[in-house]
């Protein structure tokens, strides 16, 4: 069996749907279609409505458009490859379009967490210290933690990219997944390293992962005692309402993950793992910008107030 190192394969192959029947897959290319264009126009709404509206111009607006931004980014890194891939007979991918797609996804991926963390300690501030918020909240304040949950994911993404991709690959070249899916990647490598760098590679996935959870949850736990002190009922849910929307999409987002990371493996796993998989890369996506647009009454009116604007523009 010839042996390849990393800086001799060319290409990998991504096995992908393949085991799918034929006649599944221009079902599956459009609806992952739709829901990829949806995911687009959805948060590139939220944006744009955010920019014009000056009163969404807060810190929780910020940090919601900071996330439209890095699930726009993780969709294209993974989505319009595997659309492609799901109507050719060419399933293969370049060694250096295969690094720069786990590079991306990982990058991106990341800051999607550490900005949930973020959203989750914004509420915390607005609910437990209100009177503190504008200081703790400032304008360059939030730009920097915005700035520093990208510097953070793009050094979580160069650095596992970096230690996979400087493994040796041997033998086949066939990743079982729709893209380069790091730990596919990794049963692909051979050498004394593999066992420890895979158990490397999940430790700091999962220490970040866990960590931003963690953080959530203790950011919760002083949301809900404060909010268990005000005295009226309606007080309690006209609070609470303002976590609804980020609250739901945290759980989303981590119980999709923990379902594709923490099922038990079985004789049909590979098969499944990728439709499995696109809950998280396609769908959780695809639910975000719902939740915050339906969820979040201020940005659902602002929504509208905008759609009726350019619909009587278009009418005059």
């Amino acid at each position: 069996m010839p042996v390849h190192n990393y800086s001799t394969m060319s290409e990998f192959i991504l096995f992908g749907f393949s085991a799918l029947p034929p006649r599944l897959l221009p079902i599956l290319f459009l609806l992952y279609l739709l829901m990829y264009l949806f995911t687009l126009l959805g948060n590139l709404l939220i944006m744009a409505t955010v920019w014009t509206e000056h009163r969404l111009h807060t810190p929780m607006y910020l940090f919601l458009c900071a996330l439209s931004i890095s699930e726009i980014l993780f969709t294209v890194a993974i989505t319009p490859h595997m659309l492609v891939d799901l109507l050719s007979t060419n399933h293969s991918i370049t060694f250096v379009a295969c690094a720069n797609q786990m590079f991306f996804s990982f990058t991106f991926g990341f800051t999607h967490s550490f900005l949930l963390m973020i959203m989750g300690y914004d509420r915390y501030v607005a609910i437990c210290h209100p009177l503190r918020y504008n200081v703790l909240m400032s304008p360059r304040g939030c730009g920097r933690l915005v700035a520093w949950t990208w510097a953070c994911g793009s050094f979580m993404g160069m650095m596992v990219t970096v230690i996979v991709f400087h493994l040796t690959f041997c033998g086949s070249n066939v990743i079982h997944h729709f893209f380069c899916h790091v730990l596919s990647l990794l049963k692909l490598a051979c050498g004394d390293k593999i066992f420890s760098v895979t158990l490397g590679v999940i430790l700091v996935c999962v220490t970040a992962l866990i960590g931003c959870l963690f953080l959530i949850i203790l950011s919760y736990i002083f949301i809900v005692a404060t909010i268990l002190k005000i005295p009226s009922a309606e007080g309690r849910h006209k609070t609470f309402s303002t976590c609804v929307s980020h609250l739901t999409v945290v759980v989303v987002h981590y119980s999709f993950a923990s379902i594709i990371y923490l099922k038990p493996k079985g004789p049909h796993s590979v098969n499944s793992d990728a439709l499995l998989a696109t809950t998280y890369t396609v769908f959780t996506p695809f639910l975000s910008p719902i939740i915050f647009s339906f969820r979040n009454k201020e940005l659902k009116n602002a929504i509208s107030r905008s759609l009726r604007r350019k619909c009587y523009l278009l009418r005059s």
